[in-house]
């Protein structure tokens, strides 16, 4: 991790030599994040017009890019001004301005589109629900202040074209996502359920739906496994997604 500027910002890898801005006691990108775009370049390996709702700092619509041929356009919609600011260091750094457009506005009154993939990361727990962090961008990125997952599924619908693809992250235990797949007027084109460690519940799922297609079985992923050692099939997830060769190394080394 290399600290950059003031000492309330880290300058971090993302992908390749891709740097990302977070904050240090923000929120910072995580392993969902990843999976998510992932799970998406894994439906859509030849988008060229990618949205990403929610955007927050830029993790998930930046990595997802990142893979994809460079003639790929990346749109970001983010509410939250620190976020959108972030965002906006990282895009410039990287030298990605011509292949990024970013957006200062709700989710829910975005008015759509014709996207190729469209991915987002809902905050995971209702506004009701639990502690809420006292760091307002954490608060938003955990919890459905600026939208819940029914709204993300309305927005991704507005915003996908005929044979678009729609990836995005949610707790494994909701019945939610697929309500709002539904809703929607979307199919759910899999659910795969993240084992963050073999022994304990999926905290997470990834979802992938489409306006059409049958429901395909995917087996779980399993990030680590019963040891605590990250499996071949992650390893293998992050050196696609662009992780160094250092940490892979660090990786198997740790293992």
């Amino acid at each position: 991790m290399n600290h950059h500027g003031n000492h309330d910002t880290t300058l971090d890898t993302l992908a390749g030599n891709w740097r990302i801005f977070q904050l240090r006691r923000g929120h910072r990108f995580s392993t969902d994040d990843l999976l998510t775009a992932w799970a998406a370049v894994r439906a859509t390996p030849q988008a060229r017009r990618l949205l990403d709702l929610g955007a927050g700092i830029g993790s998930v619509g930046l990595l997802a890019l990142w893979r994809l041929p460079t003639e790929a356009h990346l749109t970001m919609v983010e509410v939250q001004a620190v976020s959108h600011a972030l965002a906006c260091r990282t895009v410039l750094s990287n030298g990605l301005a011509a292949r990024v457009s970013l957006h200062l506005r709700d989710l829910r009154s975005w008015p759509g589109g014709e996207y190729d993939m469209v991915t987002g990361s809902p905050p995971y727990l209702p506004s009701t629900r639990g502690v809420r962090p006292r760091h307002t961008q954490k608060a938003a990125a955990r919890f459905e202040l600026h939208g819940d997952v029914f709204d993300y599924c309305s927005a991704a619908a507005r915003s996908l074209g005929g044979s678009g693809v729609f990836c995005f992250s949610h707790r494994a235990d909701d019945p939610r996502p697929e309500q709002a797949i539904a809703r929607a007027g979307l199919r759910l084109i899999s659910r795969q359920p993240v084992y963050f460690r073999a022994t304990l519940p999926p905290r997470v799922a990834l979802f992938t739906c489409a306006w059409q297609g049958e429901r395909m079985p995917v087996p779980p992923l399993v990030v680590r496994d019963r040891d605590g050692h990250w499996t071949a099939e992650y390893l293998a997830i992050r050196a696609a997604m662009g992780a160094s060769t250092a940490f892979l190394q660090w990786a198997i080394t740790a293992s």
